[in-house]
């Protein structure tokens, strides 16, 4: 009998299938139901799990045609069931929280975030990843995962050269490795300061009862000014700020307010997360569409 803790595997094999593992796994051969015809549902615990699997694995060589077929498939069920259970299928979808870390790249010492979010759209990440940075959205952005760009469609443009999978469509659960392992990938905010963030996926969670997701759990420092001009210009504006008596200073006080750059407030970015971003989508499609209309009127 299975462990409550440890709940019994349910695989699905046809006659063919359920034979040949009764061939190769003889001691378990009264669990695959010989006498009947057809798919049947076959019921086995982990560690017979893992005997059919190394079983099959190692009879391999030894057939030939359909039989090494039937262990192919066999092999492919087990594996594919023994990693949903140890990966991220561990835990209920329903249940299921994702931990990401966000850092800016070019800088020193790092801005970092580390944040908890549901199954959501990228497009809901980049949202997640502006409120819990201290960006405001005011910039274009796209993700990278495995060379492959994601963006928004209606703000960005597909050219001949440049194609990009719907960042509004794309869910964690479609990006994130099944078997739960940690895996890197790049987004970028703002075309022109390119702020370029290596965005890692840490680990599956089970959500924690009476939390609010999407949540931020942890960081360093504070985030640059919008338009600052990049790594370069914020290295730069984080002199001139570190010096009150120096000639530029009162300037950047005056555009920017006083900055810390040390400063972070783990508090103040989760009732950020929690307000959400404003309705920035229709201002921003209206803009784009204003401008493409102004350019279209224009003459050659």
């Amino acid at each position: 009998m299975a462990h409550p803790d440890d709940p019994p595997y349910v695989i699905r094999l046809s006659s063919a299938q359920r034979k040949v593992a009764a061939k190769v796994a003889p001691h378990l051969a009264d669990h695959f139901i010989l006498e009947e015809s057809g798919a049947r549902p076959v019921t086995l615990t982990s560690s017979e799990v893992q005997l059919v699997l190394a079983a099959a694995r190692g009879a391999r060589r030894n057939h030939r045609g359909m039989e090494r077929n039937s262990l192919d498939v066999i092999g492919g069920l087990l594996s594919t069931a023994l990693e949903a259970r140890q990966g991220i299928g561990a835990i209920p979808p329903k249940t299921r929280v994702y931990q990401f870390r966000i850092a800016l790249r070019h800088i020193h010492p790092v801005i970092w975030r580390r944040v908890q979010t549901r199954n959501c759209t990228l497009d809901r990440l980049h949202e997640v990843i502006q409120l819990a940075m201290g960006w405001t959205n005011s910039h274009l952005h796209e993700f990278t995962i495995s060379g492959v760009p994601y963006g928004d469609p209606m703000l960005l443009e597909e050219g001949d050269d440049y194609k990009f999978r719907d960042s509004r469509r794309t869910y964690l659960v479609d990006i994130v490795p099944q078997s739960g392992a940690q895996f890197q990938f790049d987004y970028r905010y703002d075309f022109g300061d390119h702020w370029e963030h290596t965005v890692d996926f840490e680990r599956c969670l089970s959500a924690e009862e009476g939390v609010r997701y999407p949540r931020c759990i942890g960081g360093e420092r504070a985030c640059p000014p919008e338009d600052v001009g990049g790594p370069t210009g914020f290295a730069e504006y984080c002199k001139i700020m570190s010096n009150p008596r120096g000639r530029k200073y009162l300037e950047f006080v005056e555009w920017n307010g006083p900055f810390d750059a040390n400063a972070f407030d783990l508090e103040a970015t989760n009732r950020r997360i929690k307000r959400g971003l404003p309705d920035w989508r229709k201002e921003m499609v209206e803009a784009y569409w204003a401008k493409q209309r102004d350019t279209a009127g224009q003459p050659e």
